[in-house]
């Protein structure tokens, strides 16, 4: 049974449910619609309401397109139609109290997909163990992150995520929450996002603790390649690459030229045409504008932008079979491809396949690729912006290892898997597409467990990381800590950035 709480915000009362102890307010609004003359612009002030505004249901979600089959199953997304889409959800076990800590969650999807509505991201569970957890949607793709050569505001979706983030400081006392506890949190693009933060001038002070699962700071665009990408989707819509031109594009028509370019950049990707965007696919990601996001965010940490934040950060062992195993593409690739992708990588190929092949005997070529891509855009980025902050800063490391037996057990410990054993939401229906059902919940406990204790004292409950040692915290099969986890393979990479 669920009763009724209401809580007062910068903006309006808000009137949320109670159900065995955990308080939810969904869908409150931390801006300002970004449609009409608000389209491209820079995050505006929640528009205020009178009386009490119901926060009982998902607020809209932003304008996304669906994934492809068959990621639609395995990475189930609600649609919520409507406008006020910069929106968050808070769950606190006590609006009346003060003090908790507070973990700000930021959703993954490429930057283009997501919401802070997946149900995977229930934070019913950390306000079960006393903290606030807030979860929040930000705007996507071209309208997040398209770069106008015009007056567009670059990186629109980091600016987002700062104003939700100011909208926490502002307003989560009035949950229960301390705004001087305020933990950042996400993964993949949501992750990367996180390594934004920590290199933007306007975010610093609103948060002192960053969580970064299957992502880090070592992918951006440049301008100039993200202006040409912008070129590219203006061009199929026959319309100039601006700001205004764009933003008089239906939303529909601007979703499918998006998808058009990122299928184009998947089946073709031409590093001539494409700069950086050829090898790590993705069109619309952060952008080192040089104000917004002054510099790559490794750089920006290893120069000391984010020395007094203490960070947990880590990846899954098989990330990059969630994007081989189930389209098949793992069994097209052979050995000449394999080769090939190893060069591009910059690696020496004998001794790669040496190494790879003694770390996974009898692995198929496809197996061996998803092993170096995992490394590449994965385990390596974390690694390094651990390097990069250990020496002055806090740092802790994790890596997720449990293996999935969906498709024959070929899944592995791939990309997003970890979420449910984060937010301890692996009951939910939903989440089985990729756990098969049958993941165990004392992992869940113990992962669930050190997110809880970061957030709440800065210490997961494992050795912090150094370079001689190496610490890695392994949630598997079994918990327990390692030092320089694959060391040889790490090495490989050594000069290779």
């Amino acid at each position: 049974m669920s009763t009724e709480s209401t809580v007062s915000t910068s903006s309006g009362a808000v009137r949320g449910t109670e159900r065995d102890g955990v308080h939810a307010f969904l869908g409150i609004p931390y801006a300002a619609p970004p449609f009409g003359p608000r389209r491209f612009a820079a995050p505006q002030p929640a528009l205020p309401w009178e009386g009490v505004r119901p926060a009982t249901e998902y607020g809209p979600t932003v304008p996304k397109p669906p994934y492809a089959p068959p990621y639609d199953v395995l990475l189930p997304e609600p649609v919520i139609p409507g406008e006020d889409c910069l929106n968050l959800n808070v769950w606190t076990p006590d609006p009346g109290g003060s003090g908790l800590p507070v973990f700000v969650w930021i959703h993954g999807g490429a930057f283009v997909n997501g919401s802070g509505a997946v149900p995977v991201y229930d934070g019913t569970a950390f306000a079960r163990d006393g903290v606030v957890c807030v979860t929040i949607n930000y705007r996507l793709g071209v309208d997040g992150f398209a770069h106008f050569a015009d007056d567009g505001p670059p990186n629109r979706g980091l600016l987002d995520q700062v104003a939700a983030l100011r909208w926490v400081q502002e307003n989560v006392a009035a949950f229960g929450g301390d705004p001087a506890r305020v933990t950042v949190g996400g993964e993949s693009a949501g992750a990367m996002s996180v390594g934004s933060l920590l290199a933007m001038p306007s975010a610093r002070g609103l948060f002192g603790r960053a969580v970064l699962q299957s992502g880090a700071g070592h992918h951006a665009l440049t301008p100039a390649t993200a202006t040409r990408i912008c070129g590219y989707l203006a061009e199929r819509l026959a319309v100039p690459p601006t700001r205004e031109a764009l933003a008089a594009v239906p939303v529909p028509d601007l979703i499918a030229a998006q998808q058009g370019l990122a299928a184009e950049i998947a089946v073709m990707p031409d590093p001539g045409r494409f700069g950086e965007v050829a090898a790590n696919l993705l069109a619309f990601e952060p952008v080192v504008d040089g104000e917004v996001l002054p510099d790559l965010p490794i750089r920006a940490v290893a120069a000391g932008s984010a020395r007094d934040v203490a960070v947990l950060v880590g990846a899954n062992r098989d990330e990059q079979r969630l994007f081989l195993v189930p389209n098949g593409v793992v069994d097209m690739v052979n050995d000449q491809l394999l080769g090939l992708a190893i060069a591009g990588y910059g690696l020496p190929a004998d001794r790669a396949l040496e190494v790879y092949g003694a770390a996974r005997p009898g692995a198929t070529p496809g197996e061996l690729l998803a092993d170096v891509a995992t490394d590449w855009f994965f385990r390596l980025p974390a690694i390094r912006l651990a390097e990069a902050q250990a020496p002055g800063g806090r740092t802790w490391v994790y890596e997720f290892s449990w293996p999935s037996p969906q498709f024959g057990g070929r899944l592995g410990a791939c990309h997003a898997l970890e979420l449910g054993f984060t937010f301890d939401t692996l009951a939910h229906e939903a989440h089985g597409a990729l756990t098969g059902g049958v993941a165990p919940p004392e992992l869940a406990d113990a992962m669930h467990g050190a997110w809880v204790r970061f957030v709440t004292d800065g210490d997961p409950g494992w050795a912090p990381y150094d370079v001689p040692r190496r610490p890695v915290q392994d949630f598997g099969a079994q918990v327990r800590l390692v030092e320089d986890p694959r060391g040889e393979q790490r090495a490989l990479w050594e000069g290779v950035r």
